[in-house]
């Protein structure tokens, strides 16, 4: 309920006909059942709102907040750069051009009036970013590297200070797993993947780290904020603060930003609400669960992997008006 009612203070501040997405209605259908979000929040859900399956079997993964090491110096085992946002990069959401590329987006650099693509991970290792502010520098490229997959995190400096370390832009090149090149070439096993089996593969492996880690293109900048509320996690693409184990990154083509998701799977029976994406999710039925920070969140998140169903939740203003169109 808490976390629904974070994404209702974002619907409010949309016009009423603006429509949430294919299914979903408008934001004046939302802003009215927001305007009910109180009191017993099982009772507030099974009457406010109708259930839809979507599609059949889908996976879900799971996402945490980690924390790395910094200084604000360069010295000892801080080598390893935190860029901000570059100037040169620019970003284009191509929903504004046509309806059917909603969720889709692109960066590069300008060259005169050419948007060219930015430098992938390989060519930032080997020469840096000109046009970013280095935030900090970091004692280990693999936590930097996980950070940079989680979207987010916190980081603890030398002096005792410690911030979120935010999402603020990626080279917009594709996002491979790591744990897909692993397998490919004979590495880890099928059956052994998982985020632990990764980064003990990379700690054990230094000379050979970096290359695996630069067979993903994809590079996130960053942005620092105060750490706020402990208890949460950074915004999401919703700009809400995640919830553990209430909010889910859902795939933005498919489904709708603050809409009440229920997953089913072997072994998690959840109410999530929709306030994040990410490179990786992809697809109707499929969703990336925030379980927030601290090891016991790495390990649940690093252990999610299950094929299961979803549904989501419709005001029954709109579900009456869709009667069984999404049933599958």
């Amino acid at each position: 309920m808490a976390a629904f009612r974070r994404s209702c203070e974002i619907i409010a501040g949309k016009p009423a006909g603006e429509p949430i997405n294919d299914y979903a209605g408008t934001a004046g259908d939302w802003q009215k059942v927001c305007a009910r979000a109180s009191g017993d929040p099982r009772a507030f859900f099974e009457k406010n709102f109708a259930p839809y399956r979507l599609g059949g079997q889908g996976l879900f993964t799971g996402y945490y907040e980690p924390e790395i090491s910094g200084s604000r110096l360069r010295h000892g085992a801080f080598q390893t750069p935190v860029y901000g946002l570059p100037r040169d990069l620019i970003h284009v959401d191509l929903s504004q051009f046509s309806p059917q590329f909603k969720g889709e987006h692109i960066s590069g650099r300008l060259d005169g009036q050419q948007l060219l693509p930015y430098p992938n991970r390989a060519e930032i290792d080997a020469h840096g970013v000109a046009n970013a502010k280095i935030l900090f520098w970091c004692d280990d490229p693999v936590a930097l590297f996980f950070l940079q997959i989680q979207g987010s995190g916190r980081v603890r400096f030398d002096d005792g200070a410690a911030a979120r370390i935010q999402y603020a832009g990626e080279n917009g090149r594709p996002y491979t797993a790591i744990g897909r090149i692993l397998v490919a070439s004979g590495r880890l096993a099928r059956n052994q993947v998982s985020l632990a089996s990764i980064r003990g593969w990379l700690k054990a492996h230094p000379r050979l780290a970096q290359g695996v880690m630069e067979a993903d293109q994809s590079f996130v900048f960053f942005q620092e904020a105060p750490i706020g509320d402990p208890g949460l996690g950074s915004p999401g693409v919703e700009r809400v603060p995640l919830t553990p184990l209430g909010s889910m990154a859902i795939d933005l083509r498919q489904n709708a930003l603050g809409a009440p998701y229920y997953v089913a799977t072997d072994p998690l029976h959840a109410l999530l609400i929709a306030q994040d994406t990410g490179g990786a999710i992809r697809g109707a039925v499929r969703g990336d669960i925030f379980f927030g920070f601290g090891q016991k969140a790495e390990t649940d998140a690093g252990g999610m992997k299950a094929q299961g169903r979803l549904y989501v939740l419709i005001p029954n203003e709109v579900a009456a008006r869709l009667g069984k169109g999404l049933t599958s």
